[in-house]
């Protein structure tokens, strides 16, 4: 079988709209997680690395372990690979995230385009 991409929101349902006056999305649906998750995960076995964007990705699937920060769970990612790969949100409202956080660019993106780059030449099995 060729190499191919398995993606897994973590729902089936966008949230939608934006919250308050501080912007951003609303966040997921409580028992979406739990619901789809599983499943999805057990019908993949041969998933190596889960891609952790986000805050709500990084509580469901590290719980206690992760940091007290999105910002420090990312920074920690070492700890939770090589199955997960803790990452921050992708938006243009980090912009100013990655400014603060250049180490992100620096030192953990050639990291996680190695590893998508060695799960890419390995055929699924």
């Amino acid at each position: 079988m060729s190499p191919g991409w398995r993606f897994c929101p973590w729902g089936s349902a966008i949230p939608g709209g934006p919250r308050g006056k501080g912007g951003g999305d609303a966040p997921p649906r409580p028992e979406c997680g739990p619901l789809w998750q599983p499943p999805f995960l057990d019908a993949l076995p041969q998933v190596e690395t889960i891609l952790l964007v986000g805050g709500y990705a990084q509580a469901f699937h590290l719980g206690q372990a992760r940091a007290a920060t999105m910002t420090e769970t990312v920074r920690r990612f070492a700890d939770f690979g090589p199955r997960h790969f803790p990452l921050p949100h992708p938006s243009w409202r980090n912009t100013a995230w990655m400014r603060r956080n250049p180490w992100f660019v620096d030192e953990i993106l050639p990291l996680l385009k190695e590893r998508v780059r060695d799960l890419l030449v390995r055929p699924l099995s």
